[in-house]
């Protein structure tokens, strides 16, 4: 994935995603009442997700619509964490997130059959 989203415009991202389509204006109540941006800040970061081509605008009503799905952002991150600070390596990253917390019986089972899978 070429489109580098900052935490700011993946909560734009975030309400087209949970959402659907929907306008800048519902898009800027939601994040004025969630984070308390004004209107503009939110037409600022929708602007911006359009100039990258996360966000394709139409009318009437500035009604935006997501470009990019949330897997393929989820994907790249995951990729750009496990290179940063797991030196590429995804079984670092899977023995950090498993030793953080003990987990139940049903996560562990879980766990079990996402790696069977893989086999």
């Amino acid at each position: 994935m070429d489109i580098k989203l900052f935490d700011s415009e993946l909560k734009v991202m975030d309400i087209l995603w949970k959402e659907g389509d929907c306008t800048a204006r519902h898009i800027a109540e939601v994040l004025s009442v969630q984070v308390g941006w004004n209107i503009n800040t939110t037409y600022t970061l929708i602007k911006r997700c359009m100039k990258k081509g996360a966000i394709l605008r139409s009318e009437p009503n500035f009604m935006c619509h997501a470009l990019i799905p949330k897997e393929q952002v989820q994907e790249a991150e995951t990729e750009e964490l496990i290179n940063k600070i797991y030196d590429g390596s995804t079984d670092k990253l899977f023995a950090a997130l498993l030793g953080r917390k003990k987990l139940s019986r049903d996560e562990i089972d879980r766990l079990k059959r996402l790696v069977d899978e893989l086999e």
